[in-house]
């Protein structure tokens, strides 16, 4: 391992370095240390050990404890019988040298608690990643499998219905909007969607002139997002064979807003075809009247003479 990513690994608290790059550090640390106590000698030549004490803390930031310690001893040692003036160690200096080695020992503690918290929150962070990463793994097979049944079910209902294709087009548009919900919901990690990507979702193939969505962004739960999918692709279809997007001029706006916990969505076609007759409720209305129940909501459908009026209203549930 070059010496560069060594230190730097002992300096992050990494690893610990080897003991003969540790041993080479603080020797080095003590003779940086001693360099500077003989500058600062030509100011103050009483000064003995305060040059040590960055030596003392980088020795064992970098190379830990025992090459703390080992550079607080040397560096006592040198402070108390090196000269570099005319003053010998007496009595005072010994009295210093004890104070000193004390701050070593608290500096030493100290980055010794730094180095074992920061080493923790290491490894706990890199546990949690890895247990992210398994957790999508798991997320991305199970939706995938998701994708697979839903095929299948496609799949053996087009079947069975091959010779009744009245009622596979009452089924198969709508299996058609569950997956494409599942499709953006799975994008953040099945938590959920924005209530404008889910319109977006919805609308685009009739094209972006055709329609105006106005409300503030809104993440919706998966619940909420899939029964509202369903309200939109309904009322979606219902515009493309009888109202605003069956017309050359038709055209619909969306808008939504948010009270406490409340969400309200009001569906309004106008320019569409003039709605003369309203035949009995079907699967799909019935549906539109049930999708919000398990939310306290309700849906109230309008036929006016400018084309479908819509208002939802339910709880929002907390992501």
């Amino acid at each position: 391992m070059k010496l560069s990513d060594e230190l730097r690994r002992g300096w992050q608290g990494i690893a610990q370095p080897s003991p003969l790059f540790g041993m080479g550090f603080a020797a080095f640390c003590l003779a940086v240390g001693t360099v500077a106590r003989w500058g600062f000698s030509f100011i103050r030549p009483d000064i003995y050990f305060t040059p040590y004490v960055p030596a003392v803390f980088f020795a064992t930031a970098v190379a830990g404890v025992r090459a703390g310690i080992l550079t607080t001893l040397f560096s006592g040692v040198l402070g108390l019988l090196v000269n570099f003036g005319e003053a010998r160690a007496d009595s005072a200096r010994v009295a210093l040298l004890l104070i000193y080695w004390s701050v070593c020992a608290l500096t030493i503690w100290g980055v010794h608690h730094y180095r074992s918290i920061v080493g923790r929150e290491r490894r706990i962070s890199q546990r949690l990643i890895e247990e992210e990463e398994y957790r999508k793994l798991v997320v991305a097979e199970l939706q995938h499998r998701l994708k697979n049944k839903l095929s299948t079910i496609h799949a053996v209902l087009h079947q069975v219905l091959e010779r009744e294709p009245q009622v596979w087009d009452r089924i198969d548009h709508r299996l058609r909007a569950l997956s494409t919900v599942d499709d953006l919901i799975a994008r953040v990690d099945n938590a959920g969607c924005d209530i404008k990507d889910l319109l977006l979702s919805e609308l685009n193939p009739y094209g972006h002139v055709r329609f105006n969505l106005n409300g503030e962004p809104l993440f919706l739960s998966a619940k909420l997002a899939v029964s509202l999918s369903l309200i939109f692709h309904e009322l979606a279809t219902n515009a493309a064979k009888y109202g605003a997007f069956s017309a050359a001029r038709g055209f619909l706006q969306v808008s939504w807003t948010v009270s406490d916990d409340r969400l309200n969505v009001t569906w309004d076609e106008t320019e569409g075809p003039t709605i003369d007759q309203v035949g009995p409720a079907g699967f799909g209305t019935k549906l539109l009247k049930s999708a919000l129940m398990p939310f306290d909501g309700r849906t109230e459908i309008t036929y006016l003479k400018t084309g479908v009026h819509c208002t939802m209203q339910c709880r929002i549930p907390k992501v």
